[in-house]
């Protein structure tokens, strides 16, 4: 009877009666197994709303897309509508500059006339020039606040083709706890990773458009790289992050994070290729990885990248020198001391900052034959923490 709950038990058991159970042992087995049942029931329930919604917000960036490019078009329809054939124009510079403005789809605000006559090619009035000027402008007007209506109902989801959304200060606000929440995640443990994943998941409809956002999102995919076992989900995860940042960096070059994290998900991708797959994807490393050190010469993260590439590099094998021997006319060249030099210049620039930077220290001081220098290093590397899977 004390390992029965007390709701299974009858309220009016004197202080002399023996308590006993409403239900016998094998009934509360089958009440426990059908509660579990609704439990795993419930869970898999919540997995489908999350697929629903995801499936939900993919198809309203379409909607949303394929509304705007409708617009668009009907706006260019609309102009070429309006100048059926083509004008007589000289070559003179201005000609030309008012022309490619109209053609570009701006109002045209220039009432100057051209060297060659450009405004009266057609023989148009005055009235009937400033009548088409203002209906152009009106359609350009209602045309634009409906693209941007378009764009707030979305909240923004859709990015601009040369600079990124500018987020109203709901938005930004919201963005930075976002952003914090993330570095926190990211900073913790297997779990908290995870969360961070899933969590930048579920945000990347609002915040697709912003660098500091996509940058993190890569981030992430490179955490759940780290954290899967499964070799073909090692690969979606590094592929997907890796794709995110082909598209950021088209807009952000000067981003020394997207080149970082670009670099770094390069490397987990050719993991799973071919050797000459993976020489390829170590020019590409340390293209980015240059690159990053000059936009952010300070970060001690890069030269540890820098360090651990040199140290690959110095100790290809046999057959990975042949193969970049026959397919590339300039192999990557850096040796144990190029190594070295970066690893120490972590340390200098951030003392402790990495047990697996010490680790390599110590192994190049042991392969430049330096036993004793190692052998401290090593020492300095046991007293750090093991907080990283490495």
């Amino acid at each position: 009877a004390q390992a029965v709950p007390g709701a299974l038990l009858p309220a009016d058991v004197g202080d002399g009666g023996v308590p006993s159970p409403l239900l016998r042992q094998d009934e509360q087995l089958e009440l426990l197994e059908r509660l579990d049942f609704v439990v795993r029931n419930i869970v898999e329930l919540r997995k489908e709303v999350e697929e629903l919604r995801n499936s939900l917000q993919h198809l309203a960036v379409e909607i949303v897309g394929e509304v705007r490019t409708h617009l668009e078009e009907t706006q260019r329809v609309t102009r070429r509508r309006r100048f059926p054939f083509s004008r007589d124009r000289s070559d003179s510079t201005g000609s030309s500059s008012i022309y490619f403005t109209a053609s570009s789809g701006n109002a045209n605000t220039d009432d100057g006339e051209s060297e060659g006559g450009y405004t009266t090619a057609n023989a148009e009035s005055d009235y009937d020039r400033e009548s088409e000027r203002e209906s152009e402008e009106g359609e350009d007007e209602v045309s634009c606040e409906t693209v941007r209506t378009v764009r707030r109902d979305s909240l923004d989801l859709v990015p601009e083709d040369e600079s990124p959304l500018v987020l109203d200060s709901s938005l930004e606000e919201g963005l930075g706890q976002l952003l914090e929440q993330a570095d926190r995640l990211h900073s913790g443990d297997e779990q908290d990773k995870r969360e961070g994943f899933q969590l930048l998941l579920n945000n990347k409809l609002a915040y697709a458009g912003q660098r500091e956002f996509l940058w993190r999102l890569a981030r992430a995919h490179s955490d759940m790289w780290e954290l899967t076992e499964d070799a073909d989900e090692r690969r979606s995860y590094a592929t997907e992050g890796k794709e995110e940042l082909e598209l950021a960096l088209q807009k952000w070059d000067q981003s020394a994070e997207c080149h970082q994290w670009f670099a770094i998900l390069c490397g987990q991708v050719s993991e799973h290729e071919s050797i000459p797959k993976r020489i390829q994807a170590g020019y590409v490393f340390k293209e980015h990885i240059d690159k990053a050190i000059a936009l952010k010469p300070e970060d001690p993260q890069l030269y540890y990248l820098l360090g651990r590439w040199c140290y690959q590099v110095a100790h290809l094998g046999w057959l990975e020198k042949r193969t970049v021997s026959a397919l590339f006319e300039a192999p990557p060249t850096a040796t144990v001391q190029d190594a070295l030099q970066n690893f120490l210049r972590v340390e200098e620039l951030s003392p402790g900052f990495s047990k697996a930077g010490r680790v390599y220290i110590a192994k190049c001081y042991r392969d430049l034959g330096n036993a004793s220098a190692a052998v401290l290093w090593m020492d300095l590397a046991s007293k750090l923490p093991g907080n990283t899977k490495e």
